[in-house]
């Protein structure tokens, strides 16, 4: 590895600085990977202050201008790592090498008697990561070009299983290739949620043992499932994102009616509504709304810029919002629509019903069970796959 610039390693430095005081990094072999690999090096194009800033950077596109490949923003690769508990010597298998920023992080904790296998299915991706890995003198890391869908049994069993895409189902191969005690990490797509969530393997299921909220590019090839995007009234500025497949028809005569806006007085200090869009999610018409350009104030502002919880109902849609309230931020809901009012309350309600419950809710965990078994009742969500039913619980 040639010599760094003094200013790459003085950012370096600094945004681990700040992922430590922020505890994002929690331990020490987690800390030294960060301060020790040159992230600038696998984003090449990225001015230094870019590359040791905290977002994600893009790095490839499909034709239509959608996102195909980034490198994750530095808080998140690193409470993943954290997630996925490496160790020296352990064998890891990467679904996604990216700019192969990442395979070298793990290849650090894993130590030169581990083994790192990263898998991309866009050749060139690949081949460019491996490269840069080449580069980063990262000696135990095998790059290979293929589906991760089926993983890479040349290598298994492996300890850990990593997953650096937004993956909508948790295929056979990955069960298949992990060790017995290994511990597989998958930012899992629920009917427009994400997490990140560490699953270990329970008497015949997978069971949760953390989980952080995220978002990725969606996974490629065999095991895609495409979110749709839907632009309501051509060049409105109005977007909805729809997973699982479900079906969606948004009307365009809905923005001939006026916003109606219920307010829930639900608030929150720190704007932290944790497990709020699971309790959303089972409503029929389930999708994330996006306002495009919110500067523009043609629509009332939603509560994220980057995909706001919202319901498409019949003829009409609602999504939340926010507004400042006595040194805290409450929570609304705004709707277009010939059942505005109806809409925005019921999905108001929902979001009071969410805040009586959740002072009790002690825990929320994430089982994944063969696709067909039967589930108990007590389930606050279940979503079908193709290979496996995904079960949200909540204890109170």
């Amino acid at each position: 590895m040639d010599e760094e610039p003094t200013a790459a390693r003085a950012l370096r430095h600094a945004l681990a600085d700040k992922l430590v005081r922020n505890r994002i990094i929690l331990t020490a072999p987690v800390e030294d990977a960060m301060r020790s690999v040159p992230r600038h090096l696998f984003v090449p194009d990225a001015p230094l202050d870019e590359a040791y800033g905290n977002d994600a950077i893009v790095t490839r596109r499909d034709p239509h201008g959608a996102a195909v490949s980034s490198a994750s923003a530095p808080s998140v690769v690193a409470a993943m790592l954290e997630q996925l508990d490496v160790r020296p010597g352990h064998r890891v298998l990467e679904i996604g090498a990216g700019t192969g920023y990442n395979a070298v992080l793990l290849s650090r904790l894993t130590g030169p008697s581990g083994q790192v296998t990263t898998v991309d299915i866009i050749g060139d991706v690949a081949r460019t990561a491996r490269e840069r890995i080449v580069a980063a003198d990262a000696e135990n890391v095998s790059v290979i070009h293929g589906d991760g869908e089926f993983g890479h049994v040349d290598h298994a069993p492996y300890d850990r299983i990593i997953v650096t895409a937004g993956a909508w189902d948790v295929p056979p191969a990955w069960s298949d290739q992990l060790a017995s005690g290994g511990l597989l990490l998958v930012p899992l797509r629920m009917l427009g949620v994400t997490r990140s969530v560490a699953l270990a393997r329970e008497n015949g299921h997978w069971r949760s043992r953390s989980m952080l909220q995220c978002g990725f590019v969606p996974m490629h090839g065999a095991g895609a499932m495409a979110q749709r995007e839907i632009r309501v009234g051509g060049n409105t500025g109005l977007l909805f994102r729809i997973d699982d497949g479900r079906p969606a028809d948004p009307r365009e005569h809905a923005l001939d009616h006026p916003a109606a806006v219920s307010w829930t007085g639900v608030t929150s200090p720190d704007r932290h509504f944790e497990h709020l869009d699971f309790w959303l999610a089972s409503l029929d018409g389930f999708c994330r709304v996006v306002v495009m350009d919110p500067a523009a104030g043609r629509f009332v502002p939603p509560l994220y810029s980057w995909g706001s919880m919202g319901v498409i109902d019949g003829d009409g849609f609602a999504y939340l919002t926010k507004r400042a309230c006595d040194g805290t931020t409450e929570l609304g809901v705004c709707a277009y629509g010939p059942r505005g009012e109806q809409t925005a309350e019921l999905v108001a309600d929902r979001i009071r019903a969410w805040d009586r419950k959740r002072a009790t809710m002690t825990d929320l965990w994430i089982e994944v069970h063969p696709a067909g078994r039967p589930t108990q009742s007590d389930a606050a969500l279940v979503v079908d796959k193709r290979h496996t039913r995904v079960v949200v619980r909540t204890a109170e």
